[in-house]
């Protein structure tokens, strides 16, 4: 990001592009966020700014930081404590944490041969 970009100029891009990092549409997300695909729209090109409640449900669908999204953090990737998949990690015994390990392993890898492929 710019050093010189405005916070509501970071917030859009970084909404898009945290969109596309999870691969959903603008109608995907508007969904899992529980608002209208509009709304989607209007953040993602600065013609409104969200509501703390649109924040918090946009993050949530995300699985993303707010800090990422207003641009204080540079990395979407949440918090260990505040990431599903890092939760209930602690829960599981030794030999489950690896088959875990290894699925994610596995996911990572087909998510990036198919962000090869893509045009």
């Amino acid at each position: 990001m710019a050093e010189d970009a405005t916070p509501s100029e970071i917030f859009k891009q970084r909404l898009k592009k945290a969109r596309d990092l999870r691969g959903y549409n603008q109608e995907d997300l508007a969904v899992r966020a529980g608002m209208p695909a509009s709304s989607i729209a209007h953040f993602e090109t600065g013609t409104r700014k969200p509501s703390f409640e649109s924040l918090r449900r946009l993050a949530i669908a995300l699985e993303i930081t707010t800090d990422y999204l207003l641009g204080r953090v540079d990395s979407p990737d949440l918090a260990q404590a505040g990431d599903p998949l890092f939760r209930d990690i602690g829960k599981l015994s030794g030999n489950d944490r690896e088959i875990a390990k290894d699925f994610l392993k596995m996911l990572a890898k087909r998510n990036t041969g198919k962000k090869d492929k893509d045009p």
